[in-house]
């Protein structure tokens, strides 16, 4: 078979009649997904093994059984907000000196705040998803096994070699699942393929451990992925690579020891394959950035279709929410604004000279009728809106100029880049500042300039650790890093107010129990076994 899908998984419409029936969230990690049709059937046939792989990929975009709503996956919060990459993005940037929301559904605004609690439904939300996703590939995993396999049948040494293939994949989603837990929850419950089912709830994992298993794993697995840049919007070995560059790059704040050589190790894989920067910025963020230069840069997606990747999740509504106001929205491809989303004047600053006075096409704002200040959290004027994404083609149709727009008004065709190579880049450089050796991709203000000179800012004389945050805050603000980022720093809790923080409209400094979520209560109630994250 073709391991070269363009959008391939982006016919995530398959993801409704795979045979998976809606599930409420679970809150162990034991439960078996239920089949329309019996396990022994779905997993005898290797058309019907692809289509539950696709499965797996698609809950990274999709929300449940019918898009855009009306099946959930999970329940216990409205399904818009349920969607894996929509509490993923919102985690990462509502909780951090980039992004704030003008909305007040529940103990949202608590996110902007980083006053929540182990009672917020939007942290259970991602909790949920994050667990329900590592179920499915539990099970999956499980029926895929060789003994499964000759036992149902498939002894074709070709049919069996893919299938181990699509094992390999669905380890690496599950990993990818195991870190975004290990990132924001620390100790978390625990079960793979080989944990009983419908016993007792799965024992607690410690952060060091989880650690370890997730580098086993994808050490594990690399070998068997197809070779990086073979299979766009799949798990190949550059997703594996990067992945493992950002688990040693974050090791000390997980296990207190640094892995910052182990860091460059895996970055220089990334980086001696064939991966190229996209020779314009805004390439990455358009209707078409699967299949222009830009997916010569983007290391692993989730891609999302207009037609047939229908979810009010995801980019949906990374591009609606970010719009309103004065924002003629029909310029960026949708139907309409959505008034929520506004970027905190900490990334705008980071863009010296900005507006009228930079070179740097990464500034992407909009500021007419918006103010640089926030101190009103409802208030959508306050605070400039991001228009890095748009809903349109990098050129026109065949026969036409003009930019024509993606999918539809509604549901938009961006792929969203989870990795790419200009985050590998930065994450070289500051492993190597970090004391990491061996960097064989040359220096770090060489990786870094390579990444300033693509969108036109002046190259840098020298670098130091501390501009590598505020690299990463112009090349990657709107992409779900900066959390992540600054708890890496230390100036996630201290040292950095923003507009809301701590609940103050100035900001002020937070607790650092707060670098981690807490457990829901509702997994707390449901699972003996677990112990709260300290301070909630």
């Amino acid at each position: 078979m073709s391991f070269i899908f363009r959008r391939p998984l982006r016919a995530f419409a398959l993801a409704a009649g795979l045979g998976l029936a809606s599930s409420a969230c679970t809150s162990q990690l034991d439960q078996v997904p239920s089949y329309t049709a019996n396990a022994e059937v779905v997993y005898r046939d290797p058309v019907q093994i692809q289509q539950s792989l696709v499965r797996l990929y698609a809950t990274l975009a999709v929300s449940g059984q019918s898009g855009p709503d009306g099946q959930p996956d999970i329940s216990g919060i409205g399904e818009d907000f349920s969607q894996y990459l929509r509490q993923y993005w919102s985690m990462q940037e509502l909780a951090s000196d980039e992004g704030i929301i003008a909305w007040n559904d529940g103990n949202l605004s608590d996110i902007s705040r980083n006053t929540w609690n182990a009672n917020n439904e939007f942290i259970r939300a991602i909790y949920d998803r994050i667990f329900y996703q590592i179920g499915l590939c539990n099970e999956f995993i499980r029926q895929t096994s060789d003994d499964k396999l000759a036992s149902r049948g498939i002894t074709d040494a070709n049919a069996a070699g893919t299938i181990r293939q699509y094992r390999a994949e669905a380890r690496f989603l599950r990993a990818l699942s195991y870190w975004h837990a290990l990132d924001m929850f620390g100790n978390v419950p625990f079960a793979d393929e080989s944990s009983s089912l419908g016993g007792t709830p799965p024992p607690q994992i410690t952060r060091a451990a989880l650690f370890t298993y997730l580098e086993d794993e994808l050490k594990a697995i690399e070998p068997t992925l197809v070779p990086a840049r073979t299979a766009y919007a799949r798990a190949d070995q550059g997703a594996c690579w990067a992945l493992l560059t950002k688990l040693y790059l974050n090791a000390e704040v997980y296990t207190g020891t640094a892995r910052n050589t182990d860091a460059v190790t895996y970055a220089n894989k990334v980086l001696g394959a064939s991966y190229v920067l996209a020779p314009e910025y805004r390439l990455l963020f358009l209707a078409d950035n699967d299949a222009t230069a830009a997916n010569r840069e983007v290391i692993f997606t989730v891609p999302f279709d207009g037609n047939r990747t229908r979810t009010f999740g995801g980019m949906p509504f990374i591009l609606h929410a970010s719009l309103g106001g004065s924002v003629p929205a029909a310029d960026y491809g949708v139907n309409g604004g959505w008034s929520g989303l506004r970027i905190k004047p900490n990334i705008v600053d980071l863009f010296q000279g900005f507006p009228g006075n930079t070179s740097d096409a990464r500034a992407t704002f909009y500021t007419t009728g918006q103010t640089r200040t926030i101190s009103d959290l409802f208030n959508f004027s306050q605070g400039y809106l991001v228009t890095k994404y748009k809903n349109v083609t990098s050129t026109g149709r065949p026969g036409s100029s003009a930019q024509a727009n993606g999918g539809d008004g509604n549901f938009v065709d961006i792929d969203y880049p989870l990795f790419r190579l200009a985050d590998v880049k930065l994450m070289y450089a500051e492993a190597l500042l970090r004391g990491g050796s061996g960097g064989t991709a040359g220096t770090a203000l060489e990786q870094v300039n390579e990444v300033r000179r693509r969108s036109g800012a002046t190259p840098l004389a020298g670098v130091q650790l501390s501009d590598i945050l505020d690299e990463r805050g112009r090349e990657l603000y709107w992409e779900a890093h900066r959390r992540t980022d600054l708890i890496r720093f230390g100036r996630f809790a201290t040292g950095n107010n923003w507009p809301q923080k701590g609940g103050l409209a100035t900001g002020r400094d937070i607790a650092a129990f707060r670098t981690l979520f807490p457990i829901p209560a509702t997994d707390l109630a449901a699972n003996p076994n677990l112990k709260q994250n300290p301070g909630y």
